[in-house]
């Protein structure tokens, strides 16, 4: 039995533009999502004290709003992220039509050929 040599192929998304990345989905998609879980925080704290009776659907809709604005901070955070050497600027935004365009054209490089039968 003879090993197959795995071949060393270059990563798709650069190290430097990873990281960037990261720290963006980590700030758009991090403090949403704490607030979210300090609405339940809050609401439990502002009832047990006698402060004010918050209603569950004013709480639920509150962390549903933050969860949202969370999970579109992910995509966000991946698509403001500059790929060239330079980082940017502190938005992004001009990033984001580029990015689109990058992953369309890699989902097209990847769609599966058609198979042609044998008889």
């Amino acid at each position: 039995m003879t090993k197959k040599k795995k071949s060393r192929r270059d990563p798709y998304i650069p190290q430097e533009v990873s990281n960037r990345m990261i720290r963006r989905v980590v700030f758009t998609t991090g403090l949403p999502t704490l607030s979210g879980m300090g609405v339940f925080v809050g609401s439990y704290l502002l009832i047990t004290k006698g402060i004010l009776d918050v209603p569950p659907a004013f709480t639920l809709s509150a962390s549903a709003l933050c969860f949202f604005v969370g999970l579109v901070g992910l995509s966000y955070g991946i698509l403001s992220a500059s790929w060239d050497k330079q980082a940017g600027s502190i938005l992004g935004i001009e990033n984001i039509k580029p990015n689109i365009e990058r992953m369309r054209n890699a989902f097209k490089s990847k769609s599966p050929s058609k198979v042609v039968k044998e008889n």
